[in-house]
């Protein structure tokens, strides 16, 4: 086999696609050949983006919304993908909420439940809907988006680290349930990466950044882009006998 990030004739969906990670790791499938579903939960910022990947890379691209915390709503968007496209090779799944900060203080429980909803609950419905997809098509591959705070944890994110780490969780016990399908499932966690999401971060605690880059190796935090190279390779049969694991792309920041 060849090793190869030619995506030419296969069908990507990346959840949360329209801005930073998701929007970056779109441009990169668009720009490999994939037919691509750009998807967030609003239809009008998906059709925005949808146009700019199609202008700059000529892929055939579908906007299509999708709110990942409503799991009733997850079949009718699988079979709207499969109505357009045929198959599905490629989830990636990266929509996920962290809401102003939800920490061990917040009794609201609403709140946590609709963090776990969004990371958790969505890419448990998502793949368990996009697999049979894949495996009438011979197979796929799913990503899971986690992040490297899912190993250490901290204030202000006990929610969306503890949704996090039960994604790692269960991209593993996904992968042993789908290998027999031929479906590959991995996770990336990434370290401080410059989004509107640690944008957010930064505003809530100046110096976030600043704080972020000296715990890393390379001292730095990393631009959306550099997320791209790791999600081609798990999606792609460069990675054909990878599974179940998580990859951290963190700059050399420790796990814990």
């Amino acid at each position: 086999m060849q090793a190869s990030f030619d995506f030419t004739d296969k069908v990507v969906i990346v959840t949360g696609s329209t801005k930073g990670l998701g929007r970056a790791m779109a441009s990169g499938f668009a720009a490999s050949g994939a037919k691509l579903v750009v998807s967030s939960r609003k239809q009008d910022l998906c059709d925005s983006v949808a146009a700019e990947l199609r202008a700059a890379t000529g892929a055939d691209v579908l906007p299509l919304a999708c709110h990942v915390g409503d799991w009733d709503a997850i079949p009718a968007f699988v079979d709207a993908v499969v109505e357009r496209f045929g198959r599905i090779d490629v989830l990636v799944n990266n929509a996920g909420i962290n809401p102003s900060g939800v920490s061990l203080s917040d009794t609201e429980l609403s709140l946590w439940r609709k963090v776990f909803a969004v990371n958790l609950e969505g890419p448990l419905r998502m793949s368990t809907c996009v697999a049979p997809v894949m495996r009438d098509g011979g197979g796929g591959s799913i990503v899971n988006i986690a992040t490297v705070g899912a190993y250490s944890g901290g204030p202000g994110v006990g929610a969306y680290g503890a949704s996090k780490a039960g994604l790692i969780n269960l991209t593993r016990t996904m992968s042993k349930e789908f290998a027999p399908w031929n479906i590959r499932v991995n996770a990336i966690s990434p370290g401080p990466i410059r989004s509107e999401l640690t944008d957010g971060a930064e505003a809530m605690t100046p110096g976030f950044f600043e704080r972020a880059a000296s715990v890393t190796s390379m001292k730095r935090v990393a631009d959306t882009e550099e997320i791209i190279g790791p999600v081609l390779y798990l999606a792609s049969d460069a990675s054909s006998f990878v599974t179940g694991e998580d990859h951290v792309v963190a700059g050399g920041m420790p796990r814990g």
